[in-house]
């Protein structure tokens, strides 16, 4: 089981890390994989087309800013990457966690009780999350995938996307990090199923190694990406940061423009802040008390820049107003 976590462990450095990125090998034969998934369909989903995944990816990133930046960064913010990044990004995380997930009969090992006792939980068996899984990648119109996830409220939830987007992506509808993930475009399976897209579900259920999946459970529910997903799907936050971001940083150098131009947008956002409604986990007295010291901030530095104070004043009072606002994102990720 050690060496099991270890290999999790691993995988996530591996998406989490900047890096040329590179197609990842297999942990068996593609002929390993039969009856139920043909070793010619393995050879070419592997080779040829995540391989173009990985290609294409470094190619969409080389030159940029995004060079150095983690895989799990480039699909945090997909909506605001280029097309080419958004696919390929998605395209490579996908297909590797697919390869993980996947191994030959006598491989496989059992599901461990806490995945099982949250399964049964939430779906009454093993069985019924199948059936559930097997319906959203039935009805996921055209290309995509079909997921189980882990959800920032540590929940599990069946959850699919369209093409190559994810749970952890900005532009997904249901997030969280995904443990299992059934690839239903149909180079998956058409060689051996043809449109029998069905077929090929009954069938993949063989190939899941639950211990895999299990390593993957335990180590999602203690993963920081569920709170920084959570933050992420807190408008307000979203909203303020970016103002505070587009002001602050500049101050760093000495361009105070910014912020002499937009000190009473800075301020409503902050009271939006303050009266929106943080998602549950992070709805706690510390966080309310410190937005509320960030509003007292902002309109101090509001009525500081109104009152023509000089720049040596605002840049300690923004500076004072920025850590204020990392204390919010500090108690965040307690």
């Amino acid at each position: 089981m050690k060496f099991f976590l270890s290999l999790t462990l691993l995988a996530n450095l591996f998406f989490a890390v900047a890096q040329p990125f590179k197609l990842p090998g297999l942990k068996y034969d593609y002929a390993d994989y039969e009856p139920h998934i043909d070793a010619l369909t393995m050879q070419i989903h592997h080779s040829k087309h995540h391989q173009a995944y990985v290609d294409n990816l470094n190619k969409a990133v080389k030159g940029t800013k995004m060079e150095s930046t983690s895989l799990i960064d480039l699909m945090l913010y997909a909506g605001f990457r280029p097309d080419a990044v958004r696919n390929n990004a998605g395209g490579h995380y996908n297909h590797s966690l697919f390869w993980e997930i996947l191994a030959p009969k006598d491989k496989q090992l059992e599901i461990s009780k806490e995945l099982d006792a949250a399964i049964k939980a939430q779906y009454g068996s093993l069985d019924s999350l199948k059936k559930v899984i097997n319906q959203a990648g039935t009805t996921r119109f055209g290309s995509g995938w079909a997921w189980l996830i882990v959800t920032p409220e540590k929940k599990l939830m069946v959850t699919s996307t369209g093409n190559q987007d994810n749970p952890i992506m900005d532009v997904s509808k249901d997030r969280g990090i995904p443990i299992i993930g059934i690839d239903v475009w149909e180079h998956a399976y058409y060689l051996k199923y043809q449109n029998k897209r069905v077929d090929y579900l009954a069938g993949i259920w063989n190939l899941l190694d639950w211990g895999i999946v299990s390593e993957k459970y335990t180590a999602a529910l203690k993963d920081s990406l569920l709170i920084t997903i959570e933050k992420d799907n807190w408008p307000a936050l979203k909203d303020f940061h970016k103002v505070m971001g587009q002001t602050f940083h500049p101050s760093e150098t000495g361009n105070l423009q910014p912020l002499k131009t937009r000190s009473g947008e800075l301020l409503a956002k902050a009271l939006l802040l303050k009266s929106s409604t943080p998602p549950a986990s992070l709805n706690k007295p510390a966080i309310q008390e410190a937005m509320s010291k960030l509003v007292t901030e902002c309109d101090e530095l509001n009525k500081l820049v109104l009152k023509n104070a000089k720049d040596d004043v605002l840049t300690k009072k923004i500076a004072s107003t920025h850590d204020t606002f990392h204390v919010i994102q500090g108690l965040c990720n307690d």
